[in-house]
């Protein structure tokens, strides 16, 4: 089962779009990633610059209106993820448990859809699409 842990750092929403990060901390982070890594459950990760330099496309008025951040309504905001290939939720959680994460981050797990999550019909439609990695639901390895 492929699950996506989230890292939601409070207060990332109002950073600047330059971060000044402690290399002790970043250290911490790759061991865990390491980790990850070594166990075999590490899919792919990444980290996410701040929203102050990113972009929102909504559609609400029926036509792509683009906003540049940062953006003043965010409450909570990713700021990377880990794509991790695990037998259970519970193993999910439990390498979210081993983060070295500081009390003002949060990482939220959500399963990854898979096609056979869906009725016969929906797997049709969606068939017509080539996933580049070889077909969607297939982990991207």
């Amino acid at each position: 089962m492929r699950f996506m842990m989230l890292m939601i750092p409070l207060g990332y929403e109002s950073a600047p779009a330059e971060l000044d990060l402690d290399p002790e901390r970043v250290a911490a982070m790759m061991r865990y990633n390491q980790a990850l890594k070594d166990a075999g459950v590490l899919i792919t990760l990444e980290g996410l610059h701040p929203p102050a330099t990113g972009a929102r496309v909504s559609f609400a008025s029926g036509q792509p209106v683009v906003t540049d951040g940062p953006f003043t309504e965010a409450k909570e905001v990713i700021g990377g993820f880990w794509m991790i290939d695990v037998a259970s939720r519970a193993e999910a959680i439990e390498w979210a448990r081993k983060c070295p994460a500081s009390t003002s981050e949060i990482i939220e797990i959500r399963q990854v859809q898979e096609m056979a999550d869906f009725p016969e019909e929906v797997r049709e439609a969606a068939a017509t699409f080539e996933h580049p990695q070889g077909g969607w639901g297939n982990a991207l390895r």
